[in-house]
């Protein structure tokens, strides 16, 4: 029996798999912990795990293995994962971005360990959601190829010549940090000032434009001509970022999910293409952006691609 777990800036996620296939049983979600000490979060997921266990009328000690698909970036103390999440840990950004606490980072895989100890692999959740698409989804036989997600963040998955690309502390494809605008108006949980993230990201949206992506969205796709406006400004900037990416890794294709995409995926998926077919053809003939196979399930299955 092995717990899943799917880590973001709004919500966690935990399942359970026994082995049979995809099956994933005893789900549980809850808003992501950002208050009291910093390894709330950790406490949170061993929690929801013992109760997911109990859910399924598991024994939750025999429950030892842990996948953890988590929104980044990571910072490695004595070579165990913690979080530094610009939606999690308010004091990156500080005051001004309004989390709820002061945490620089927070320990995710030495507490994790001391409970899992038949082995905790932890991903980013667009590096195990591009696993999960390469297995199962929209990304099977290519090897040239990306996951990107447009949800509360912006984060990226890279695959070069069949290789998942992860760097030195596993936070390569961190997309939504690059500057692709000359928009100074938003700042990131980061601490950066207009990077992609602060401009297109589900709540940077709100902070933006007074309203949540979902209204935004529902307006423009109901004509509003204002709302429409906005919502082509933001397929721009997050054009440009898939343009970058296509034209540096010489992709084949990049798999789109997120609850901000997903939900609208016919009505953003042309926009985006527009942006990148046709730009130097010789870089992007022959690169195709397409919705997430696994769709609103990519976030399950991501964490139990780290332990199948």
């Amino acid at each position: 029996m092995k717990a899943c777990i799917d880590i973001g800036g709004t919500k966690v996620a935990v399942s359970l798999n026994t082995g049979a296939g995809l099956d994933l049983v005893g789900k549980r979600s809850e808003p992501t912990a950002k208050s009291g000490t910093s390894d709330a979060l950790a406490q949170q997921v061993v929690r929801m795990v013992d109760e997911a266990a109990r859910d399924a009328g598991v024994e939750p000690s025999t429950v030892q293995r842990a996948g953890v698909s988590s929104a980044g970036p990571f910072v490695m103390n004595a070579g165990l994962v913690e979080l530094a999440s610009p939606n999690i840990c308010g004091g990156l950004a500080g005051p001004a971005r309004g989390l709820p606490n002061d945490w620089k980072t927070a320990p995710l895989e030495a507490p994790l360990r001391r409970r899992f100890t038949q082995g905790v692999r932890v991903e980013n959740d667009a590096v195990s959601a591009l696993e999960a698409e390469r297995r199962w989804g929209a990304l099977q036989g290519f090897d040239h190829c990306a996951y990107v997600t447009w949800s509360t963040g912006v984060g990226t998955g890279l695959c070069v010549d069949g290789r998942v690309l992860r760097g030195k502390n596993g936070n390569a494809g961190h997309g939504g940090h690059m500057f692709v605008s000359d928009n100074d108006d938003a700042l990131c949980g980061c601490g950066n000032i207009g990077d992609l993230e602060a401009l297109v990201a589900g709540n940077a949206v709100a902070r933006r434009f007074g309203a949540d992506a979902a209204t935004l969205l529902q307006r423009a796709r109901a004509g509003d001509a204002a709302s429409v406006q906005v919502v082509d400004e933001l397929c721009r900037v997050m054009g440009r970022a898939l343009y970058n990416m296509t034209v540096i890794l010489d992709l084949q294709r990049i798999s789109l999910g997120g609850s901000v995409f997903t939900n609208n995926k016919e009505y953003l998926l042309p926009r985006l293409q527009a942006q990148v077919k046709g730009k130097l053809p010789a870089l992007t003939d022959g690169c195709e952006l397409v919705a997430a196979g696994l769709g609103d399930r990519v976030g399950d299955y991501a964490a139990l691609a780290l332990v199948v």
